[in-house]
């Protein structure tokens, strides 16, 4: 007897069709869904109750809403006699008889249970679980999962009683398997929710009939279903559509609600182009700003002369020029008499951005820095300063957003890799405007973010791309090497670039558990080299741990030249730029993630010479082969997008990325596309979604994202 599918195998120890999973719904169709039942707590005891607790199942609706993360295939029950040795197998058998026997070492247990159908008898055996013998009887009904190890010993690896008019749930059909935890193993789980089954009649379904109907989706309980126990592929991955899609759909929602919110709410101080100082600071640069640069400008003129609070990113390719542009916005608040402040995650970039500025502006206006180092007296003296308006310009860290901290009129501000920033973080420093009033804020990041993700983490966003590089720009010859041969190979075509009159990064890897330890490393390596390999040049060495003075003495002695070589950790990633140097060399680069090693790549290349990145880690690296045969950085986002994933990417919990249950990006790439346009259009029509058709889908919205996004209002 060979058992094809779920239904089948229950007719083996009786009928059952009246406790199917379809059965179950029918059965409830004609009484109304009550939700209040999901939210009836679970009865558990034991370690039942703490694995419950440890995975956030507290209710019915908990459990039902804990998917799997796969399925086994065991549709196809086998028969005895038509199992191979070696072959994985399910069979559906009786029991004759059990004894439980001890193994060699006397401490342990092995089962043995001789079992039998219509094609012969077979020995099943189970090691270490005597408990099991008391399970089984003589006449009993049993599936069993496991492996002909010899002729006639299957050694099981599950098994599951089937009572006449029971439906196996474990060995059978495609069996769901569950995220589990210590003492709540995948087949407890898996039993909990089918003894749940009958209650998914009573979620509640917000997606509108007419959008279901569009998208081609089921409803809500039938996905849920189809979700644990699918009895095809097809009504799987129909099931998992349609939950992605809900969750995709439900983000989509909450970002458009959260940008008309933008629009329509607070106003913003608009800010004309005069064509006074902006036009004098254009002349004086000492080069053009490329075609993408000037599109960027005229973009974000237009939002700073809007009563709307401007809010758009500003993504760029390392070296096109985003500090340009971020200038460009912070100088069209100053020309009407307004102030205007940049916010940089470290005090590296931070430091690095006055140096850029001041270079740009040429003294054409005041811009000072504030920062957490920032002595007392010089910080007392900024704050007067700013508050009296009689300082327009600032480039800080976290320390612009204290409360000690007041403007007199910020009216633009500039959050630089804003994603490395809290939501919170960001809102306190939107909160420095005059009362009653919202800055325009532009951010800025030098992370390529492919539009998968950007629709995900930035969908209230305006969004610019700077993709042109400035005019001279070369490309960076880059080499993945391995071996000592290699090694040796890199540091002497290091001494040769020296030799020539160029300079050297060496970067030292990424310790994750700790900014000190990783700073330990790089004193440690330039220590080393210093007394070794570059013994005849000059070593200087920068780390995040060091104080600001001494930082900013290491990097103005590299930039003027007084070193050859700059160790240093990845505080050098963004905003460094010395165009003299044309060798980076990182070590264990398999610990960067692409975007991270195309920003240290762009560290070089910036001057008139020939440069070079030297990568140590495994050349068949996918990350590594990635960056060695690519140099857009938005195609590099993509592929780390799909290696690392969304959340990994950016950061989940700075950028504000929700984590999904369901949806998987970059895969549901066509799907999200799709929710955006649906979402788009909904609020266009019903804003508030105040629509009764609508009443449930904006319940949802509000329960999913209420905590971190602007309610819709009724």
């Amino acid at each position: 007897m060979v058992v094809a599918s779920l239904r089948r195998v229950t007719t083996v120890f009786g009928t059952a069709e009246e406790l199917t999973h379809e059965a179950a719904l029918a059965a409830g169709v004609r009484s109304l869904p009550r939700p209040s039942l999901l939210e009836q707590p679970l009865e558990a005891k034991g370690k039942v109750a703490e694995g419950l607790a440890a995975l956030g199942i507290a209710s019915h609706g908990d459990l039902i809403e804990h998917l799997p993360h796969s399925h086994r295939d065991r549709r196809d029950a086998r028969t005895i006699a038509s199992v191979g040795v070696g072959e994985e197998a399910t069979v559906a058998v009786s029991v004759r008889s059990v004894t439980v026997r001890p193994m060699r070492d006397r401490r342990r247990k092995r089962v043995e249970a001789r079992v039998f159908d219509e094609s012969g008898p077979m020995l099943a055996v189970w090691f270490n679980q005597p408990w099991i013998a008391r399970q089984l009887y003589a006449g009993a009904g049993v599936l069993l999962h496991g492996k002909l190890r010899r002729r006639n010993e299957f050694w099981v690896t599950e098994h599951e009683l089937v009572e006449p008019g029971d439906a196996p749930v474990h060995t059978v059909g495609l069996v769901p398997v569950h995220p589990a935890t210590a003492g709540l193993p995948a087949s407890t789980l898996r039993s909990l929710v089918w003894d749940d089954l009958g209650l998914i009649r009573h979620v509640v379904e917000p997606l509108p009939a007419v959008l279901r109907i569009a998208e081609r989706l089921p409803d809500r309980p039938a996905a849920l279903t189809g979700a644990h126990f699918p009895d095809t592929e097809d009504e799987e991955a129909g099931a998992r559509r349609r939950l992605a899609f809900e969750e995709l759909f439900l983000l989509q929602l909450a970002t458009a609600a959260r940008r008309r919110h933008r629009r329509e709410g607070r106003r913003a101080m608009p800010l004309a182009a005069r064509g006074t100082l902006i036009e004098t600071w254009r002349e004086g640069l000492p080069f053009r700003l490329t075609g993408d640069q000037e599109a960027a400008c005229a973009d974000i003129e237009y939002d700073l002369g809007s009563e709307c609070p401007m809010q758009r990113l500003l993504m760029g390719e390392v070296g096109s020029g985003k500090t340009a542009v971020a200038l460009h916005a912070m100088l069209l608040a100053v020309e009407n008499g307004r102030q205007a402040a940049l916010m940089a995650p470290t005090e590296t970039l931070a430091e690095q951005h006055l140096i850029t500025l001041n270079r740009l502006l040429g003294g054409l206006a005041p811009v000072e820095l504030l920062t957490g180092s920032t002595a007392a007296g010089r910080r007392r003296e900024l704050l007067s300063r700013l508050a009296s308006a009689e300082l327009p310009l600032v480039v800080g860290t976290h320390a612009l957003i204290e409360d000690g901290v007041q403007f007199r009129d910020l009216s633009v501000c500039v959050v630089d890799e804003q994603h490395r920033f809290g939501v919170r973080q960001r809102a306190a420093l939107d909160a420095k405007a005059r009362e009653g009033l919202a800055p325009h804020v532009l951010h800025m990041t030098a992370t390529p973010i492919p539009r998968t993700l950007s629709l995900t983490a930035y969908g209230d966003l305006d969004a610019t791309v700077l993709r042109e590089l400035p005019a001279g720009r070369r490309p960076v010859e880059t080499h993945v090497v391995d071996g000592q041969r290699a090694r040796a190979r890199a540091y002497e075509r290091i001494r040769e670039e020296i030799a020539a009159g160029r300079q050297c990064f060496v970067v030292c890897p990424l310790v994750e558990e700790s900014e000190a330890l990783q700073a330990t490393a790089a004193t440690v390596e330039a220590e080393r080299l210093a007394r070794t390999e570059f013994r005849d040049q000059r070593v200087a060495l920068i780390h995040g741990q060091m104080a600001t003075a001494e930082k900013q003495a290491a990097m103005s002695s590299f930039a003027a030249g007084e070193a050859d070589v700059l160790v240093a950790t990845s505080v050098i990633e963004v905003g460094i730029d010395v165009p003299n140097a044309t060798v980076m060399l990182i070590e264990a680069a398999e610990r960067y993630g692409l975007s991270q090693l195309h920003q240290l790549r762009g560290r070089v290349g910036r001057g008139e010479h020939e440069s070079v990145c030297i990568l140590f880690g495994d050349p068949k690296l996918p990350r590594l082969k990635a960056i060695a045969s690519e140099r857009d950085g938005f195609r590099l986002a993509e592929v780390d997008l799909h290696l690392r994933g969304a959340g990994e990417l950016l950061g989940t919990r700075q950028s504000g990325l929700p984590e999904f249950k369901v949806a998987r990006l970059p895969d549901d790439a066509s799907l999200l596309e799709r929710a955006h346009a649906h979402a788009g259009a909904l609020i266009e029509r019903d804003p508030a979604l105040a629509a009764a058709e609508n009443a449930l889908l904006r319940d949802a919205v509000i329960a999913r994202f209420g905590s971190e996004l602007d309610p819709i209002p009724a």
